[in-house]
This record gives structure tokens, C-alpha cells and sequence, in this order.
């Protein structure tokens, strides 16, 4: 009997390395700079000149940071660095009151029946999906990645604005971020050095080019849906129901400016995360056809020729345990950063005010402490009781705490049906010679793309 492989993981670097050597590595991948040891560590302090940071990947210390005291552990100032042409002041970077504020405003956009509402456009999105690729489905190699970039901007663009990724806003949009994404370094000086605010940040000359651009055509789509609301004539979407959201505290309500710092994190997040996690799914029953079989088996029983109702979701339980395991191996946010707003003591370490405070979804959710066989796929997993007990401990691929993903339950239920859909339609097989190495940019992706082939079934 053939033994599987085991899927792709970077390869650590040396424990030791000078500081240029690290930080020449973490430039080009933030996961192949991390040492081995940190799959065992509980807790990691690491020095430099500039900062002071500590990794924790003891379940406890995660809870303490983001779940008991979050406001003791706002989110870094740093992260804001790389970020900030493109998303200005959105709920992703913001702090204390004004984050407050945001997510009052925002949360009743994705709570209740709102993804119930939006399930038509996700499901549209993924009937236009699949007949994107069945025009390549013909078993040459396909860059996978770029069609699910495509599908997730077009589940933004349909259930945030009603229109498909064809509209011309919305296809420019998406190409100009495309563009930013190559343009944009993985970490910006100012995300490295304390530079004083006044200080140029260094961003290049594409990235405040491309992130302008995108602003502009986002500020096009919310100044018209604010004259569609303002003559009652807006449909109800996601859009509309944030821009004529009020705090509940204030009474506010976000202006024009303000929407669009919103947009652009939903889509930088929501495209971003959604498009990692559904490439490495395929990848993943890619290598592994038994689990593909099973998916399009269950696709078969439960999708049928009618328009389907939001109840398939629940009953998609193979894909979304294949999903729930991609995320868990290839967690597409692989890092968060907090700062320490005063002295602390983590496992009888001082960690001063002001160090920077990491929580690493890639290594908690691989820990060789926590999870058995930590390295192999197997959605069969979380029926165990290591698994179970691993899925409320170590296990956060949207965050938790008051900072967790507001698009959490829409990105479960997007992502493992468009799974679905595309296992049922393909034969789905990896390209030989190309195996996908993960690499950590703004998400965990492909260092030189996902490949593979197409046939229908």
C-alpha cells in the first residue's frame, strides 16, 4: 500500500540566525522564519533592537489575550504599517473607542438571518464558478489560486453590492487589487522600526498607487449606493444595511469616507482569507482522492437540478469537514498581532508595556503538544476527542474573543459549498512537479501558485 505524503509545510529555519538573516527571511516569508521549536513552545520571547515580542501558544495565555482581557491586549500598531493606504481606518486596525463604535455599526450586518438572505448571491457566485472552469477543464495544469481570487471578489461584490465581478467597477476593482497584492511587501519599515508618525512609511510607489485606485472605485460604489438609499430605491444587502445602520450608542451613522475604509477591509479579509482557504482545499483532495470521492458523493445527494435552499449547508457535512481541517492546517490568517498596554506575567516571564504580544493560528493549530498527528490531513479529526477538545482550545482560524471575524459563519458557509460544487463537477488532480509550497504574504499562499487539473465527471 502506497503511502500518502504528507501535506506541504515550510521548512523551519535554524534556531539560531543573525538578526539581517531573520529579518531578510521574514521579509520574504513569515513562516519559513520561524524556528521548529515553536511546534512544541508554549511561549517564545524574541529580541531585537527595535521590538520585543513573545509568541504564546499556550491555550491559556490565547484565552487570557483574546478572550478575558482584550482591551489589556489591543491590536498592534504595527500591523497598520503595511495596511494603511490601503485600508485607512477600518475596523481591521482600529482600537478602543472608535473600533467599539465600528463593530456596533457593522455586526447587525452578519448576525441573524443575514446569511440566510445572502445565500443566493454566494450560491450564484458558485454556479459562475464552476462554469468558469469547466471552459478549463481539459486536464492541463490551472493556476488555481487566480480562480478562487476571482470566485471569493465575486461573493463580495454580489452579496455586499448586488452586482457580479463582470460589473466594469467591480472587475477594475478586483484587477487593481490583484495588482496590490504584488506590489505590497509582506511587512512595511515602519512595521519593523518605531518611527515617529511624521515619518514617510517607505510604501512603494505601486502599492499607494494601486490602493488609491481601489479607494477610488469603492468611494464610486458607496457614493451611489448612498444616492440609491437616499431614493429609496437600494436593494437590500449587505451595503445597505451597514450604510443605513445607526450606533445604538450615538445614533451615528458612517459617512461615505468611512464606508469605504469598511469595503476595503471586507474585501481585503473576506477575499483575501476566503480565496487561501477554498485554493488549499482543492489541493488538499487533490492529494488525497478518496476524500474527493466523498465530497462529490455527498454534493450528489444533497445538491439537486432546483434552486437550493439554505438548509444544504448543514447537511454539506464531508466538505465541511474537509474545510474545517484546510483551515486547520492552512489557517489563512497565520498570525495576529497584540501590544501589552501595561507590565504582565506570562508562565513567570516579565513581558514589559509595550512588547508585542503573538498569537499564531499556523503554530497552535499544529502544536505537537496539543493535537495528535498534527501534520496529517484528517477531517475526521474533530469527531475525536482530542479533536474535539483541540477544537474549542486550540483552534482559530477567524480569531476569537470580542475581535472575532464578523464574517465567520458566512465564510463556513461559502467556503464548503463552493467545495462542493467544484468536487462534484471535477475530477480534481495535482500537477506533477509543482507541489504547493505555503508561504505567508497578507494570507498563507502558494509561493508559486497552486496547480492543478481539471476534468469533468
Amino acid at each position: 500500500m502506497t503511502e500518502l505524503p504528507l501535506p506541504p509545510k515550510p521548512k523551519p529555519r535554524p534556531d539560531k540566525v543573525s538578526l539581517l538573516r531573520y529579518l531578510q527571511l521574514f521579509r520574504r516569508d513569515i513562516l519559513s522564519a520561524q524556528p521548529a521549536r515553536l511546534y512544541r513552545a508554549w511561549m517564545a520571547e524574541f529580541r531585537t533592537p527595535f521590538f520585543h515580542s513573545y509568541m504564546c501558544n499556550d491555550p491559556e495565555l490565547v484565552d487570557l489575550v483574546l478572550q478575558k482581557r482584550p482591551k489589556d491586549f489591543p491590536k498592534s500598531n504595527r500591523i497598520r504599517e503595511g495596511l494603511a493606504p490601503l485600508l485607512g481606518n477600518s475596523v481591521f486596525v482600529t482600537n478602543g473607542p472608535v473600533w467599539e463604535r465600528q463593530r456596533r455599526i457593522i455586526d447587525p450586518a452578519f448576525e441573524g438571518g443575514r446569511l440566510r438572505d445572502t445565500f443566493p448571491a454566494m450560491w450564484d457566485a458558485g454556479v459562475s464558478c464552476v462554469e468558469r472552469l469547466r471552459l478549463r477543464a481539459d486536464g492541463e495544469p490551472i493556476e488555481i489560486e487566480a480562480e478562487t481570487s476571482h470566485a471569493a471578489a465575486d461573493v463580495i461584490f454580489r452579496t455586499l453590492f448586488s452586482i457580479p465581478i463582470e460589473n466594469a467597477v467591480a472587475g477594475a476593482a478586483f484587477s487593481e487589487f490583484r495588482t496590490h497584492q504584488k506590489a505590497q511587501p509582506i511587512v512595511n519599515l515602519g512595521a519593523l522600526l518605531p518611527l515617529p508618525k511624521w515619518m514617510p512609511r517607505f510604501h512603494s510607489r505601486k502599492a499607494r498607487r494601486t490602493a488609491a485606485s481601489i479607494r477610488a472605485l469603492i468611494t464610486e460604489l458607496t457614493t451611489a449606493r448612498m444616492d440609491a438609499i437616499n431614493a429609496g430605491t437600494a436593494p437590500d444587502d449587505l451595503a445597505t444595511k451597514i450604510m443605513t445602520a445607526a450606533d445604538p450608542v450615538t445614533g451615528d451613522k458612517f459617512d461615505t469616507g468611512e464606508m469605504v475604509d469598511q469595503v476595503a477591509i471586507f474585501f481585503l479579509a473576506g477575499h483575501e482569507t476566503s480565496a487561501s482557504a477554498l485554493a488549499w482545499s482543492l489541493y488538499l483532495i487533490a492529494l488525497y482522492p478518496e476524500w474527493q470521492d466523498r465530497l462529490a458523493a455527498e454534493a450528489d445527494a444533497v445538491i439537486g437540478p432546483e434552486i437550493p435552499y439554505f438548509s444544504i449547508i448543514n447537511r454539506l457535512k464531508q466538505a465541511r469537514a474537509v474545510f474545517r481541517e484546510t483551515m486547520r492546517l492552512y489557517p489563512p490568517v497565520p498570525m495576529m498581532v497584540r501590544e501589552a498596554r501595561c507590565p504582565e506575567q506570562f508562565r513567570d516571564r516579565a513581558v514589559p508595556k509595550g512588547a508585542q504580544v503573538v498569537i499564531s493560528p499556523w503554530h497552535l493549530h499544529r502544536h505537537e503538544r496539543l493535537w495528535e498527528r498534527p501534520d496529517e490531513f484528517d477531517p475526521d479529526r474533530f469527531g475525536t476527542p482530542n479533536g474535539k477538545a483541540c477544537l474549542r482550545s486550540a483552534y482559530i482560524p477567524f480569531s476569537t474573543g470580542q475581535r472575532v471575524c464578523p464574517g465567520a459563519a458566512f465564510a463556513m458557509a461559502e467556503g464548503p459549498m463552493m467545495l462542493a460544487m467544484i468536487a462534484r463537477a471535477f475530477r480534481i488532480a495535482p500537477v506533477a512537479g509543482r507541489e504547493a509550497v505555503p508561504v505567508a504574504h497578507l494570507t498563507v499562499r502558494g509561493k508559486d501558485g497552486i496547480w492543478l487539473s481539471l476534468t469533468p465527471r
